[in-house]
């Protein structure tokens, strides 16, 4: 078993609800969900809409591959009403995201999947909740933990 953790979002239909449903989802088809954060309210980040976000960050223990979870996170993503994938960094509204964070200390980077998530450091609403889950954790490749990132990026902003 890995722990592994994922970000979750919502900013359309009711958010909440359907962050709750993720959650149920991933513990039933992933592994065992062991950490949640609180939900924070946050701004779109790398596009424009009227449409807040709700966030959360969760710890999972999974016997699945990184690949596998990837397929089985995208499923879940689909089941909860998601029809279209960011391509090309053109981000839009979407009913659940589901990304996954890190795995372990491992790091994958395949043309499907990368971790730790390319864009974790840039972002607030992923540092946050990860922060009051996991605030020691080191992140692998960066020297850092969730909190130092966090610390960095509000040093920065």
């Amino acid at each position: 078993m890995v722990t592994t953790y994922l970000s979750l979002g919502s900013n359309l239909g009711n958010r909440e609800q359907l962050l709750r449903q993720a959650i149920a989802a991933i513990g039933e088809q992933v592994g065992s969900v062991v950490a949640q954060s609180s939900f924070i309210e946050t701004l779109p980040w790398g596009f424009s809409s009227e449409n807040r976000f709700l966030n959360a960050a969760i710890a999972v223990q999974t016997a699945l591959s990184p690949t596998a979870l990837l397929n089985a996170t995208q499923a879940i993503e689909r089941q909860l009403g998601r029809t279209e994938k960011t391509v090309g960094g053109q981000y839009h509204d979407r009913e659940v995201d589901i990304d996954i964070l890190l795995y372990g200390q491992r790091r994958v980077h395949t043309r499907r999947l990368c971790i730790p998530h390319p864009h974790l450091a840039e972002r607030r609403f992923v540092l946050a909740p990860l922060a009051e889950i996991a605030p020691s954790l080191n992140v692998p490749g960066t020297g850092m933990s969730v909190t130092e990132m966090l610390s960095a990026l509000d040093a920065n902003s």
